[in-house]
């Protein structure tokens, strides 16, 4: 009931400027790969260079605190698309989803006379291209041959296929395009795991990477058993990646120059807006699918409620936004389950009952701040194996985080204001009893309110 009345309350007009009725905004989506909430400049990173998206955060909002629901690619993807939690839309990996097409956003905004396209990283079964009205569904690898038998880098085809797009798109229609990038995601079966383009191996050449200060064996055996283990997964892959020093700093090097790539495509899509004179009638979201280790824990990759892994980067550049409030940040929880009904409303059309996310745009455009959540759900399933990829379950506040193993029965405890980096779990202090019953409690209703 509490969620119900939120999510009325924030279709509430509260103040919001509008778009002109004769001119719905056009929605471009674009979805980094396994990039987490830090990686990027304006984000206070010391060596990534992203001047486009800089300068998109400068134009616009950037959250934060954005996190996923489900730290992993076609879950989260699906979460989305659907504005559903994985226990609602279905898809617990890389599956399709239970949520009817008609449901989702780009259903809707095809139905409601959008031009809709999707580009790249799809992760949810076979790619409905009978669905979109320009639909290239691909990734796994960074490059690629093309029709011609080229090698073309995989962001290189997103560029293109992208600007193909606003190319070709018929003039009378509004239209929605999702750019999903396979980069910076490791190509798994290579042995050097990122791989950019040439004209980039002259980025971070004379830099040393930062080393996560928890990046350490100290930090691995603070984790609970099950996960200090040669079977489990993140350590796998910390191995393949960052086991020695020369190694961090040849893996991270490569990571941040595939990234500054995604950025360079990124403002080459804006600029053809630009040129188009669309780009004031366009919202744009720039945002990713989950977080990343970087070798914080002992770890890589992605999948654990820790706050590395969930946290993720999210860009709001809304043409109603005035121009004294373009260049804020917000720091309210703000989720992937929110993008579909912030597109949704932004095109003036209703979200479907059943999807749970809010609204984002009342944060950065009510002349009142409206009632928000503090809290959320976070819900992983096994993966493989409970000894490859455990479930993993929790309730993240800003202030404590509550997790749960369900494979182990196991819980963990973090107090976020005096140990952000959750070096120290306190699940077993008394002094904590009184809390940990109380969320609990909280964790069990809002996990079933996900279903």
């Amino acid at each position: 009931m509490r969620h119900l009345l939120l999510h009325l309350l924030l279709l509430l007009p509260c103040h919001l400027s509008a778009a002109p009725a004769d001119r719905p905004l056009n929605i471009l989506i674009l979805q980094a790969d396994d990039w987490r909430f830090d990686t990027l400049g304006c984000a206070g990173n010391p060596v990534v260079k992203t001047p486009r998206l800089d300068q998109l955060a400068k134009e616009g909002t950037r959250f934060t605190h954005a996190c996923v629901t489900t730290s992993i690619c076609g879950v989260s993807r699906a979460s989305l698309m659907t504005g559903q939690w994985m226990s609602r839309h279905g898809n617990v990996a890389m599956n399709p989803f239970k949520t009817p097409w008609a449901e989702t956003y780009p259903g809707l905004l095809r139905r409601h006379g959008y031009y809709v396209g999707h580009i790249g990283k799809w992760h949810n079964g076979a790619f409905p291209k009978e669905n979109y009205d320009f639909g290239r569904a691909y990734s796994g690898t960074h490059w690629m041959t093309g029709p011609d038998g080229v090698k073309i880098h995989v962001t290189q085809k997103n560029q293109n296929d992208a600007l193909e797009f606003l190319g070709s798109r018929p003039t009378d229609k509004p239209f929605c395009l999702t750019l999903a990038f396979f980069a910076t995601h490791a190509e798994d079966g290579n042995p050097l795991q990122y791989l950019p383009q040439p004209q980039s191996m002259e980025l971070y050449k004379d830099t040393a990477i930062p080393i996560p200060k928890t990046a350490t064996d100290e930090a691995y055996h603070k984790l609970p058993p099950f996960l200090i283990s040669e079977k489990n997964e993140s350590r796998h892959r910390w191995h393949w990646r960052f086991d020695t020093p020369e190694k961090y700093q040849s893996m991270m090097k490569n990571y941040y120059r595939l990234a500054s790539e995604v950025d360079a495509t990124c403002g080459r899509v804006l600029d053809e807006l630009k040129k188009q004179n669309m780009l004031e009638n366009t919202m744009v979201i720039f945002t990713g699918d989950n977080g990343y280790f970087h070798g914080e824990h002992g770890l890589a990759d992605k999948w654990y409620p820790y706050e590395e892994s969930i946290r993720v980067p999210l860009i709001v550049r809304d043409p109603r936004l005035p121009k004294t409030k373009a260049g804020g940040t917000n720091d309210d929880f703000a989720l992937n389950v929110d993008i579909a009904p912030t597109v949704l409303a932004a095109a003036g059309i209703a979200a479907p009952p059943r999807m749970q996310g809010q609204n984002l745009s009342p944060l950065y455009l009510a002349l009142k701040k409206p009632v928000w959540r503090s809290e959320f759900f976070y819900e992983h399933g096994t993966h493989q194996s409970k000894d490859f990829i455990p479930a993993s379950e929790a309730l993240v506040r800003k202030d404590m985080k509550y997790l749960y193993w369900p494979d182990f029965n196991v819980e963990q405890l973090f107090d976020l204001v005096n140990d952000p980096l959750e070096e120290n779990d306190i699940i077993g202090d008394p002094k904590r009893a009184r809390i940990l019953t109380e969320m609990r409690a909280r964790f069990a209703e809002l996990k079933t309110a996900a279903r």
